[in-house]
């Protein structure tokens, strides 16, 4: 049986408290954190260990690999990579050029995790950023507008697929108008319904055709005015896989994060409720993570469907590339 779950880990290798909890419990994939990166070579051990504990040698194992402030594995071993904002104000006229390099860096990451195991990464970031809205999105977005971020946010997509690494478009239905950060505390977005269906839903409408997407923990008060959208039945099912049309498999975003309240457990069960087909929980806390899979239900049904569904979208052989030539370029576009 798998657990219809993402779990963290606390450090470089995996404890045999970990080992036996992971095997136990079987949680449909792992994410991993600045906490958990020492070296290619570590993580590439430590990638192999958690796909032995749970017996699934092509287990998903997660990493918000972004770019700018987001990026859990940098120097020395492996590349610093811009923000989303860069790609859109790159220096050229041609938005075609833009396109190509976000591909590009998309593809050049792909391959960085790929070559230690990881196979899904949190990209691309759709959301819409308001120019009143918290920072916590900022310069993760890919440009001011929907259309920007649609364009971009599809070549991102196209990068980590290309080089066998799977994306998660988030933060469904759109986190760009929060004024506060989720991490911290519950945004509530007060936007009339058919300006958020105009431009928050756009770029999800827009990539509704990939194979994961991440709640965001935002009260958007046209749609629900009690519940974020990741404890929301209204806004999963008349918004995520209604208006937006998304059917891929819909994880919560990290269920530790303060903008929920009530115990872990409680948490769980309200986000699958809601319909989310996993949860994910980050933090790597025994205890939390005991809480949250108490209240978390075996994948099954239409979850466990769009699941098996996530897994045969992995390419079983990268796009070919030319990675020296890629970081050539890539270098020459952000010097």
């Amino acid at each position: 049986m798998t657990c219809a779950s993402i779990l963290g880990l606390a450090g470089t290798v995996l404890s045999k408290t970990e080992r036996a909890f992971f095997r136990d419990v079987r949680p449909w994939g792992f994410i991993l954190f600045k906490r958990n990166i020492e070296s290619p070579d570590q993580v590439r051990a430590l990638t192999a260990s958690l796909r032995e504990a749970i017996d699934r040698p092509g287990a998903p194992i997660l990493i918000d690999q972004e770019g700018g402030r987001v990026q859990r594995m940098g120097p020395p071993h492996w590349p610093k990579y811009p923000p989303g904002r860069a790609y859109g104000e790159a220096a050229t006229n041609d938005p075609l050029v833009r396109r190509e390099l976000t591909r590009l860096g998309a593809r050049l990451i792909a391959h960085d995790l790929l070559s230690v195991g990881i196979n899904v990464d949190c990209v691309p970031v759709l959301d819409v950023p308001a120019a009143d809205g918290h920072e916590i999105i900022g310069d993760r977005a890919y440009g001011p507008d929907a259309a920007t971020v649609a364009t971009l946010g599809r070549a991102a997509a196209e990068g980590l697929i290309a080089g066998g690494v799977l994306p998660i478009i988030k933060h469904i239905p759109g986190h760009g108008r929060a004024k506060a950060d989720s991490h911290l505390d519950l945004p509530v977005v007060d936007t009339p319904y058919d300006e958020l269906d105009a431009i928050d839903f756009a770029p999800f409408k827009a990539l509704s055709d990939m194979p994961m997407a991440m709640t965001a923990h935002v009260v958007y008060s046209a749609i629900d005015r009690r519940r974020p959208a990741t404890t929301s039945k209204t806004a999963i099912k008349r918004v995520i896989r209604g208006a937006i049309g998304f059917d891929g498999l819909l994880m919560s975003d990290d269920l530790s994060m303060k903008a929920l309240g009530g115990s872990f457990t409680d948490r769980a069960k309200t986000s699958l409720a809601a319909g989310c087909d996993v949860v994910l929980h980050c933090n790597g806390d025994m205890a939390e993570m005991k809480a949250v899979i108490a209240g978390t239900c075996a994948l099954k049904g239409a979850a466990k469907r769009r699941a098996e569904a996530v897994m045969k979208r992995l390419a079983k052989i990268p796009e070919p590339f030319d990675l020296e030539a890629g970081r050539a370029r890539f270098a020459a576009a952000f010097p």
